[in-house]
């Protein structure tokens, strides 16, 4: 029996341009420049990681909608029965979250044994910045058919 598991999702940060609350173009620059920091400083896939630099991607600019923008960087990778490692595969994620500006990220863990979760933070505040204590985490279960 297959033991395929998959596991992708997003980390979204909203920014504000302009206006009183708003960022500057050098702030909003900064803030991309950190959460690129965060995950090139994973380590590479050769060295065998939970969690490894190459499976974030990068978003180069947000999606202009005037006074707000979302960043969306996306993440997925498969691994062979990642939940008998989940515990330290969330941590590890936790602490890279720890070192990144966010408003909300999903993990989204397809398992052949164990059915489908869905994982999402919010962050307390208007968003998280490197540092911070944590989010609220909230995991729900979906019992599907095993992966195809």
């Amino acid at each position: 029996m297959a033991q395929a598991s998959v596991v992708y999702g997003c980390i979204t940060d909203m920014l504000f341009v302009g206006g009183p609350r708003g960022l500057d173009d050098g702030e909003l620059q900064a803030r991309r420049q950190q959460n690129y920091q965060a995950t090139q400083a994973l380590p590479s896939v050769e060295d065998w990681p939970l969690l490894c630099r190459e499976m974030f991607s990068q978003p180069l600019s947000a999606v202009d909608f005037g006074d707000g923008q979302t960043d969306v960087i996306h993440f997925g990778s498969s691994y062979k029965a990642i939940e008998h490692e989940w515990d330290n595969w969330i941590r590890q994620f936790e602490d890279l979250l720890h070192d990144m500006y966010w408003v909300s990220a999903t993990v989204h863990l397809q398992t052949a044994l164990n059915g489908s979760h869905t994982f999402v933070w919010h962050c307390d505040e208007d968003f998280h910045a490197p540092g911070q204590g944590g989010g609220r985490l909230r995991c729900e279960w979906l019992r599907e058919d095993a992966l195809s």
